[in-house]
């Protein structure tokens, strides 16, 4: 029984929703109604100012469709082909669907290695919170069409649970063919008992895992509750509801039935610890001007720079000094070692005509560093 109240979907201010290839394909193709009803559902949460960011399987389910690749399993070079096929009529229908409500879609894939790589982790986070920045919902998948067994995630859960915490999104939705966890499979066990919010993922929890349920979807509730372990580590609430039914979001806004996975903290906070535990590679030393900028929690611009020290890429951590050589604090910086010395000093707007290109604005992001 559960000993804490649910989070409420009305609360995020940051929502990531994973749609399941069950529940967007079935054996005769796209499921249109039921797509439109979602973008409905996606257009109020924009309305009530809600980020969204959909993740969404589907791309090789549709394209083997309109390719005629019969069989439960492809070989990668098929997969591979279904992708590049499927994955443009999925784009255009999140597109066409929530066109008609004044929302602008954008496409994003990605693979293992865009996170793994803190260079490609800034790039894509830089990427995703501009277009939240500006009102689109992006629409997130793995790039099948040139990922292979070594650098995939597997599944769109887990994908779906590492772009919620790389956004710092406070709510992660997994609408799939379940709703949610129990206690044993209820197709087979009638005694499994549904549970509402689990406050720890602990080894009985991680038990009564099962497999997948559905032939058209690749993840079960093992990779819902490893899913689960990387949302809520990274401060992100997670609820696993089952989403057949048109309006998913709003039946659950009602009421409907689902999971909840409590988060450890905030995502702030979580980002911050990750952060902090980095060991660095470089260090930077800055004037007063700039320190009392750190403090007062804005960016660490160019201009504010007086040594850079090390040999640093793009994405890793450094330490920041303020002039008596104190640390103020850590960050994963947006330069190269050999860039930051030759900006160090300059305004941002000099930063194009210095390296030869336009260049981040801030040598390190407020979000991406810890100070104190």
């Amino acid at each position: 029984m559960a000993t804490v109240s649910a989070p409420a979907l009305a609360q995020a201010k940051r929502l990531v929703i994973k749609i399941g290839s069950a529940l967007l394909v079935d054996q005769s193709g796209l499921r249109a109604d039921w797509l439109r009803s979602l973008a409905a559902d996606v257009a109020a949460l924009r309305a009530r100012g809600t980020g969204v960011v959909i993740v969404s399987s589907g791309s090789i389910a549709l394209g083997r469709r309109v390719l005629g690749l019969a069989g439960s399993t492809l070989p990668l070079e098929q997969s591979q082909a279904a992708a590049a096929v499927g994955q443009i009529r999925l784009a255009r229908a999140y597109e066409e669907v929530l066109g008609p409500h004044d929302v602008s879609t954008a496409q994003v894939l990605v693979t293992l290695e865009d996170t793994a790589d803190r260079r490609r982790y800034l790039n894509s986070r830089a990427t995703l919170e501009t277009l939240l920045s500006l009102g689109v919902v992006p629409i997130v998948n793995e790039n099948d069409t040139v990922a292979t067994d070594e650098i995939r995630f597997g599944d769109n859960d887990r994908l779906a649970a590492q772009i919620a915490v790389t956004i710092g999104a406070d709510q992660l939705l997994l609408l799939s063919d379940v709703d949610g966890l129990y206690t044993a499979n209820p197709k087979t066990d009638p005694s499994a008992e549904h549970l509402p919010v689990i406050e720890h993922i602990t080894p009985e929890i991680e038990a009564m895992a099962g497999d997948p349920v559905s032939g058209l979807s690749k993840g079960g509730m093992k990779t819902k509750l490893l899913a689960a372990k990387v949302a809520v580590a990274g401060g992100c609430a997670m609820a696993i509801a089952e989403g057949f039914a048109e309006h998913p979001v709003g039946a659950l806004e009602q009421g409907g039935r689902c999971s909840w996975f409590l988060p450890e903290g905030d995502p702030q906070a979580a980002r911050k610890r990750w952060i902090a535990a980095m060991k660095p590679r470089g260090e930077l030393f800055v004037d007063e001007g700039a320190a009392n900028a750190l403090r007062s929690g804005k960016s660490l611009l160019p201009a504010g720079i007086t040594k850079v020290v090390g040999r640093f890429g793009r994405g890793d951590p450094v330490t920041i000094a303020g002039p008596d050589r104190a640390v103020l604090g850590k960050g994963l910086v947006r330069y190269t070692g050999d860039e930051a010395r030759l900006i160090a000093g300059h305004r941002s707007g000099e930063i194009e005509e210095i390296l030869g290109y336009p260049g981040r604005a801030a040598l390190i992001h407020r979000d991406d560093m810890v100070v104190g």
